[in-house]
């Protein structure tokens, strides 16, 4: 078990990046027809709710993804699959392997849980960070005034 709590960390990142990438590959495919294109049809620009929860999907997984504003983004994904659940599956019956609905309910669940965590490991401002060498200052532009 103690192992297990020092991985924690890791895992819990792991896991953030591999749903990020999931939900913005959904995001992708139905946006530009790319990886199989889309679950059905391909929403007109700016209808509602495909083509806005094809670009939720693309931006807050690749923000998850990233580990930028991840538990703001996780949040914004997790009640979109929320909606996508109860408004688009639940109707059709009561458990989503019924409805349809399985990755639309797990996608809500993990989204939820990494809001909750926060990103873990490897984000992109984490690694921005451990470029910078220890000791060392970032560089700075500043305009200097310089005569000939």
């Amino acid at each position: 078990m103690e192992a297990l709590e020092k991985s924690r960390e890791h895992v819990i990142g792991l896991f953030r990046v591999v749903v990020g990438l999931l939900f913005a590959c959904h995001g992708a495919a139905t946006l530009f027809g790319v990886l199989g294109g889309p679950q059905g049809a391909k929403p007109d620009v700016a209808a509602w709710p495909g083509w806005w929860a094809a670009v939720v999907q693309l931006l807050g997984g690749a923000l998850v993804l990233c580990g930028l504003a991840t538990r703001a983004a996780a949040l914004l994904c997790s009640g979109s699959m929320a909606y996508a659940y109860f408004v688009e599956h639940q109707p059709e019956a009561l458990f989503p392997l019924q409805n349809g609905g399985e990755a639309a309910a797990m996608f809500c669940w993990s989204f939820l849980l990494i809001a909750a965590l926060g990103p873990g490991r490897w984000t992109l401002p984490s690694l921005a960070r451990l470029r910078r060498r220890p000791g060392t200052r970032p560089i700075t532009r500043t305009s200097s005034t310089s005569s000939l």
